[in-house]
């Protein structure tokens, strides 16, 4: 099995912490973490695209330390996307490069394949449909009540309440299924990228751009109207069917996929993983690696 190493890189302004496994001129899988999450989320998928010939490489998102704070506070899903698409250039990534995101990072990666659809080939998504699917479902009933969290980071209660008992309540609501022990393993890499105050503020603050389009940097208007956009480049869309976030119950009712596959491009796919929560591709990476990889080598 490859190592994964670390290493910095400079790009869209910013230095980027990584992880990354593979050869260095294989075609590159940039990964992309959400939230509460670390670039060590990958842990399991890094090997196995480093085997299929990937130069695979996870960032710590901006603002999740090691990487660095941004100047002017931007932290916009169009901040994200102009991330993907530097990081792309950064570490020399060709048309054949694939992009995979979680969460937040599956925002930013819906952003990058449809405003540079040229730099990638494959794109993958994890727990959060595109943005017109999302929001179709946000405001049913039982998904405001999972959503609280959102409404309190609007709060200036939102730094005081975020602690580690917080982060892992959140797991356990989001991932019912996932162990304890392991849990506890990914809990503690969050923490250790958000120990710092500022750090901890640039995460809530990703969900106060969210909200808030006064905290938008209009120098990445044009990748903010990316992210809702249908894109080109093929979806895989994978979703767990225990997911504590955002209910497979209002994504996926019924196990019907229409509303999600129409929001994605031609040759896209949707798919429920059982057994598995919001952080899929850490309770279940045999089978979330193995969709995925399947999903590459088409």
């Amino acid at each position: 099995m490859a190592d994964v190493v670390r290493g910095t890189v400079e790009a869209n302004g910013l230095e980027f912490g990584y992880l990354a496994a593979g050869p260095e001129d294989g075609p590159l899988a940039l990964c992309l973490h959400g939230f509460p999450d670390s670039a060590h989320t990958w842990r399991h998928l890094l090997p196995e695209l480093a085997g299929a010939g990937y130069r695979a490489v996870a960032p710590f998102m901006r603002g999740y330390a090691p990487t660095a704070l941004p100047e002017d506070g931007a932290y916009q899903t169009g901040a994200l996307t102009a991330d993907a698409i530097a990081l792309h250039e950064a570490f020399g990534g060709g048309p054949d490069a694939v992009v995979i995101g979680h969460d937040w990072g599956a925002f930013a990666t819906y952003g990058a394949a449809a405003h540079a659809p040229g730099r990638w080939r494959k794109v993958v998504t994890l727990a959060v449909p595109p943005m017109n699917a999302l929001m179709s479902s946000f405001f049913a009933y039982e998904q405001l009540k999972r959503s609280f969290y959102m409404f309190l980071f609007q709060t200036p209660m939102a730094e005081a309440a975020f602690n580690r008992d917080f982060v892992e309540g959140l797991w356990r609501d989001w991932s019912p299924g996932y162990e304890a022990q392991a849990r506890a393993v990914d809990v503690g890499h969050v923490m250790d990228c958000l120990a710092a105050p500022e750090n901890v503020g640039a995460a809530i603050g990703y969900y106060r751009a969210m909200f808030d389009p006064s905290r938008h940097v209009e120098r990445f208007a044009a990748e903010q109207d990316a992210v809702g956009a249908k894109g080109e480049r093929p979806v895989l869309y994978l979703h767990g069917a225990d997911d504590g976030c955002l209910g497979a119950d209002v994504v996926l009712p019924g196990g019907d996929v229409s509303a999600v596959l129409g929001q994605l491009p031609d040759g896209s796919r949707v798919e429920s993983v059982p057994g598995a929560g919001h952080f899929l591709h850490v309770e279940r990476p045999g089978d979330v690696n193995a969709r995925i990889l399947d999903w590459l080598a088409r």
